[in-house]
């Protein structure tokens, strides 16, 4: 079966329900504007709905009746990695526009000024022809009085304004304000309008965006060096149209780098499928417990909050439902499974996220007698996850989604396990792989030789996804911290270099220091937080105790109100609770679990009164899988605390910690002043 072919994607002003020069806006009649805007929508227009455009329309014709008229005006632009639409985008002079209407609103809220900033920053970041224009969000509150509503116009360092406040009223005045202010060239509208809009979503962004509706190739970057995940995905999708018209069962293999979208392609083929009705229902399995409750909650809630506000509205608890059925915890999964006997599950398409971390057979056996009472139980995760899809009579896909590098807990397999269930136990399976699933970081030993002798295998280049896209700043960031934690000063060096003018990493002994260049550098709703190893027990005089467990639906999805989310920078995250998740910046602090020393990294574990060396190398493993984890979260940038220790305190002599200190400092990570 051959490589299925990359799908076209759609100009960005058809992301817009209406767009049109300023001369064709003045024009055209509220009846035609209206006309377009709800034919576009794929939704019933409410009334209330059609009642806010109208007023938009009005407002707009009057602030632009004396503008040029070669601008451009779009209203209900799309912004699929957010799941939501930009109310009005306004190329005017030398800026674009960014405009939040709250009809009938009195007052500027903190929510909707933030609102605003976050569409701005997300138009800088990933349009093309906006990364060098100076872009300015405004929030007009209708109803508001026109006094004092001008803010002073401030520039951030790439070009995005600190959000402006306007009236009905005061806008045309507004425009004129930042017209004069905005120095340069007046924008080309119609090269403005042929930019590519290329965003790169956080995983929960992506689950929202998808669960809505849009396309994996309305929310992923098209980088000319990285294999496109629509490639990923079609080939997937391949997969299982040859398995169910075939009437056989395959296996898929899914390799990339940290934060490559493998994830996101998981979902991709499950939001797809998940009406339980369709022969192709799906379910996305994962043992991150956080990533299941974080994902389920933010999409029950998003389900919830876009249910129609006349006719059945969808409850909180029915929406849960609802996401719970095709996104679980894959020991829930194992555990139905159990429950059924020999009955097959009623999904066809199995999604295994970080399949890697399935545990071994003796994991497996341990717990299962342990928790479940289970005494005789003798196969691994891999091989009675294979045999319960395998109850089909028909035909199944299984597709396991391969981190490298990313074990970080006793027992987990390792992807070898799955390939010696097939040639072991399930010969008739149909078997494709990603061709890098023989590299030494996805630990499958040699897989050919494995599956030597097997009567399906094919490979396909499409599986493997070569390019982290968690960074849109800076693609290259896993690299560099490979080479930091493996030592090889040249490599990091090189790597450095490439990253740190778009993504900024610095280095500091302070935590206050830390924390307040962390609160400076974001903006809008950014998510900053702190992040630690689960070993790093001796920072509670830093008021950080991992043995405290952080709830990390309040810790990801809350506000910077909230005293339990993590814009507090109270409670620390570790690298269970965050693997697989983003941040936009992040506060990684140090402890002394692991060392730098001129013999290499030591390990270390704090038990009682006093620290114990590491001597098992799957445990030095997972440790340094764990600050792995920790410093490819941030999607824009960290700042690295090593603590400086305390000369009275021998748990935390200071002797632990100068020596990483330096380390990172010599391989030319910025200090703080």
């Amino acid at each position: 079966m051959a490589d299925a072919p990359q799908p076209q994607t759609a100009p960005p002003l058809a992301r817009a329900y209406y767009a049109a020069t300023i001369d064709a806006f003045r024009a055209d009649s509220d009846d035609t504007i209206l006309g377009r805007l709800t034919v576009s929508s794929s939704f019933t227009i409410e009334p209330t709905q059609r009642d806010a455009w109208l007023v938009e329309i009005s407002i707009m014709r009057a602030a632009l009746a004396q503008a040029p008229g070669q601008g451009l005006i779009a209203f209900e632009f799309a912004v699929p990695r957010m799941g939501k639409r930009i109310d009005v985008v306004l190329v005017l002079d030398a800026a674009v526009y960014v405009l939040e209407f709250k009809v009938g609103q009195r007052e500027f809220t903190a929510d909707a000024l933030n609102q605003v900033w976050d569409y701005a920053l997300d138009m800088k970041n990933f349009h093309s022809t906006s990364h060098r224009a100076t872009i300015v969000p405004v929030l007009v509150a209708t109803a508001a009085e026109d006094r004092g509503v001008q803010a002073v116009i401030t520039s951030g360092h790439d070009g995005v304004v600190r959000p402006l406040r306007a009236t009905a009223g005061t806008l045309v005045e507004l425009l004129r304000t930042v017209g004069a202010w905005c120095a340069g060239a007046s924008i080309d509208a119609r090269q403005w309008a042929s930019g590519r809009y290329s965003p790169t979503p956080t995983i929960i962004e992506a689950a929202l965006a998808l669960y809505g509706g849009h396309r994996v190739e309305d929310i992923s970057r098209r980088e000319a060096e990285a294999i496109n995940l629509t490639q990923t995905t079609a080939q997937i999708d391949a997969v299982i149209r040859h398995a169910r018209a075939g009437q056989h069962k395959a296996i898929c293999f899914v390799t990339g780098v940290p934060g490559a979208g493998k994830t996101l392609v998981g979902l991709d083929v499950a939001t797809k499928h998940h009406d339980k009705a369709s022969e192709l229902y799906s379910v996305f399995l994962s043992g991150n417990g956080p990533l299941v409750k974080i994902l389920c909650e933010a999409l029950a809630r998003d389900r919830a909050e876009r249910s129609p506000p006349s006719g059945k509205r969808v409850t909180l608890g029915e929406a849960r439902s609802e996401v719970r059925a095709f996104i679980q915890n894959v020991h829930h999964f194992r555990d139905e499974c159990i429950r059924d006997g020999t009955k097959p599950p009623i999904e066809h398409v199995a999604l295994f996220d970080e399949a890697q971390r399935a545990w071994n057979k003796e994991q497996t056996a341990a717990f299962m007698q342990r928790k479940k009472g289970h005494a005789n139980f003798a196969m691994s995760e891999p091989a009675f996850l294979v045999s319960c899809m395998d109850r089909h009579a028909d035909w199944a896909v299984i597709v396991c989604l391969v981190g490298g590098g990313q074990e970080i807990n006793t027992g987990e397999a390792g992807i070898g396990e799955w390939l010696r269930a097939i040639r072991s136990d399930f010969p008739h399976w149909y078997v494709h792989l990603s061709p890098h699933l023989i590299d030494s970081e996805y630990a499958a030993g040699d897989a050919l030789g494995l599956l030597a002798g097997h009567a399906h295998v094919q490979t396909h280049e499409s599986l493997h996804l070569s390019v982290s896209m968690r960074s849109f700043r800076a693609e290259h960031v896993s690299a560099w911290v490979k080479a930091v934690l493996d030592i090889d000063r040249a490599a990091a060096a090189r790597s450095f270099a490439s990253i740190r003018d778009r993504y900024p990493v610095v280095l500091t002994r302070d935590l206050a220091k830390a924390k307040a260049w962390l609160r400076e550098r974001s903006r809008g709703n950014e998510r900053y937080g702190l992040v630690v190893s689960s070993q790093a027990q001796r920072l509670k005089p830093h008021a950080i105790d991992v043995r405290v467990d952080i709830n990390p639906v309040h810790w990801f999805l809350h506000p910077r109100e909230d005293v339990r989310s993590s814009y507090y920078l109270e409670d620390a995250a570790t690298e269970f609770d965050v693997q697989g998740l983003e941040l936009d910046w992040a506060c990684v602090v140090w402890d002394g679990d692991y060392r730098y020393s001129t013999g290499g990294w030591q390990h270390w574990s704090f038990k009682g009164t006093r620290w114990q060396r590491i001597n098992k190398t799957d445990r030095q493993a997972y440790l340094k899988n764990a600050y792995r984890v920790l410093l490819t979260r941030a999607r824009q940038g960290m700042v690295v605390v090593v603590p400086a220790g305390d000369t009275t305190d021998p748990t935390r002599a200071p002797g632990m910690y100068d020596a990483t200190f330096e380390y990172l400092r010599d391989l030319g990570v910025p200090v703080l002043p």
